[in-house]
């Protein structure tokens, strides 16, 4: 088994890890592992959720099916299944009563993509450390 050292899925020490990361309309919570939209949760599954957790840390920019295979699931390895395309069917039709299946937008070039504008507000006040 390949094992990811532990300080490749940890920042340092003195880095703070968000509760709360914004993806669009979606506030995810890292405490809760799950987002919500208004005060409706989403009932993400833990891959669902880090999927969408990985996505929103970049928004607008391209990630690949082969790094959200080594960052989500961790494996580093092609595997034979479509894994990856089946939980982005999952988290659209989870965010579909809301309008907003078009928040994971599938890149020309492969991979996906948050299709939200960065934020500043809420990320602003999960890092300062108010809820």
């Amino acid at each position: 088994m390949n094992a990811v050292p532990a300080h490749h899925q940890f920042p340092g020490r003195d880095a703070m890890i968000p509760r709360f990361r914004e993806a669009g309309d979606v506030t995810l919570d890292l405490f809760h592992r799950d987002g919500r939209v208004d005060d409706r949760w989403l009932a993400l599954h833990p891959r669902e959720f880090a999927l969408l957790w990985r996505l929103a840390e970049q928004p607008g920019e391209r990630i690949t099916r082969q790094q959200l295979l080594a960052e989500v699931w961790p494996i580093h390895f092609e595997p034979e299944t479509n894994s990856v395309a089946v939980h982005v069917a999952r988290v659209r039709a989870k965010l579909e009563p809301f309008g907003l299946v078009r928040l994971i937008a599938t890149h020309p070039d492969g991979g996906y993509f948050l299709d939200a504008p960065p934020t500043t507000g809420l990320r602003s006040l999960a890092e300062s450390g108010h809820p």
